[in-house]
């Protein structure tokens, strides 16, 4: 079952990065990497055409709080998301308490390890405080950045060949799981 979540008063850090809610000030970093073609469209979403689209955007992050900024120098490069997974699809996960992580980075950080650093510190904060039974998270078949970042972080193969919309069209998602049994072990 999808765990509840709001992480307005959550802070964290890591060596390199700072982990926080999104806030109206971060409206021109979020944009600036939302709206460079390739990046949204590696998690399923069109690049933003103009600054009013990532306004949109934030307001729901704000208005949710259930999204991380990610803030690398002062700059927010990126974002992890704690999303609400299909039920529907997982019916076998109904005793337990789950989410689905999310996540997007600029352009320009890609490579550097930023983005296992990050989400390696949102897992221990899911898995630790929250107390959650799992963590979903997926990557569209083509997307061998985001494979990447979940096999360093220990995700393992749970379904293959799922459809998931994708901007306009239907492809193929492979979702990998993490229990905090084995997390924890």
């Amino acid at each position: 079952m999808n765990a509840s979540i709001n992480i307005s008063n959550v802070c964290l850090k890591t060596p390199r990065l700072t982990l926080r809610p999104f806030v109206l000030s971060d409206l021109e970093n979020f944009y600036q990497y939302a709206k460079v073609p390739g990046v949204g469209e590696m998690a399923g979403w069109s690049h933003h055409h103009n600054i009013e689209e990532s306004k949109k955007i934030l307001d729901i992050f704000i208005a949710n709080q259930s999204t991380f900024a990610i803030v690398f120098q002062d700059i927010v490069i990126g974002s992890i998301g704690l999303d609400q997974y299909k039920e529907n699809d997982f019916p076998e996960l109904d005793m337990l308490k789950g989410i689905e992580l999310g996540f997007v980075l600029s352009k320009q950080y890609w490579g550097q390890g930023l983005m296992v650093e990050g989400c390696q510190a949102v897992i221990d904060y899911i898995f630790k405080k929250l107390e959650l039974d799992f963590i979903l998270c997926g990557h569209f078949i083509d997307n061998n950045q985001s494979k990447r970042v979940q096999e360093k972080l220990g995700f393992k193969l749970y379904k293959s060949n799922q459809q998931r919309e994708y901007i306009d069209q239907t492809k193929n998602l492979v979702v990998n799981i993490m229990f905090r049994t084995d997390y924890i072990a």
